[in-house]
């Protein structure tokens, strides 16, 4: 297996310790079905292409320019110099502010999520200080810098041999808990209906463990590709039925009394449908 390549490369600084680290993407969608655009009647891909709204021509990409819309239809042009000369100095340092408790940062304010660890072995011995010591002290880090050509700040926690560096968004980009949730009603619930709750939850505890997780869209996506190809009959599933508020103490009960069941043992992980998906799409196409 190829070594991960690293998306950014810097140096994390704490008072006057620092060491050149290395930045690596710790989630990623490129395992997931891929698809493409292509003409129905040819079969054949497509491109895209920027057309000009008003006179319906394509523009070449000498000619397209990035714009702000002042008024309905009218636009300040901004040149791709102009912009970079606003961004940030790019100094590629990771530069920490402050120390934080690890659970004093609200989990809406988590963007992406990298693996921190250091660029080489001259690094190692600072880096592992720094590691130690956030994690001694049961706090995590903030720092500034610049990814990706803007500004970030970056919550930095010890993670194994590494550190965990997520990016957080600013707080103009989180909206407001109490917008969102103040036309909810209050409604009073009974207490038989918070006991049968308690005992659903208490029968259903456990840790977690994301390698239980079933990705289930990815795996109909990888059995509806699987059916295409071999001909077969594409079936609709049923829609969920919404519980009703007068339903509401049977769906209880009845949850309660199946609570503590096994989970039928049917899904399949979606790495596997789609490893198989692929399989049967390669020998479908030997065989033609």
């Amino acid at each position: 297996m190829l070594a991960p390549r690293a998306n950014w490369k810097g140096f994390l600084k704490v008072g006057e310790l620092n060491c050149a680290v290395s930045l690596y993407t710790a989630a990623s969608t490129s395992e997931r079905i891929a698809f493409r655009l292509v003409n129905r009647d040819t079969g054949n891909r497509l491109n895209r292409e920027f057309v000009d709204i008003e006179t319906g021509k394509p523009v070449d990409r000498d000619e397209q320019v990035k714009g702000y819309e002042v008024t309905e239809g009218d636009y300040v042009m901004l040149e791709p110099d102009e912009i970079a000369a606003a961004v940030p100095h790019a100094d590629k340092m990771l530069d920490v502010q402050t120390f934080i408790a690890c659970d004093d940062v609200d989990d809406v304010y988590f963007d992406r999520p990298y693996y921190l660890a250091p660029t080489d072995k001259g690094s190692q011995p600072v880096f592992d200080l720094i590691r130690d010591g956030l994690d001694k002290a049961k706090v995590a880090a903030i720092a500034e810098t610049v990814l990706f050509r803007r500004a970030r700040t970056v919550l930095i926690r010890p993670h194994g041999k590494g550190l965990i560096a997520s990016t957080l968004n600013y707080e103009y980009e989180v909206r407001s808990a109490e917008e969102a949730f103040e036309d909810l009603p209050d409604i009073e619930i009974k207490d038989e209906m918070l006991e049968l709750a308690g005992h659903i939850i208490d029968t259903k505890k456990g840790k977690f463990d994301p390698g239980t997780f079933d990705d289930r869209y990815e795996e109909a996506l990888a059995e509806l590709v699987t059916a295409k190809i071999e001909g077969r009959e594409i079936r609709k599933r049923p829609e969920p039925q919404e519980t009703k508020p007068s339903d509401l103490l049977d769906a209880l009960r009845l949850s309660a009394g199946s609570a503590g069941k096994k989970p039928p043992a049917h899904r399949r992980k979606a790495a596997s449908a789609k490893s198989k998906t692929a399989g049967k799409s390669s020998r479908m196409r030997k065989a033609s």
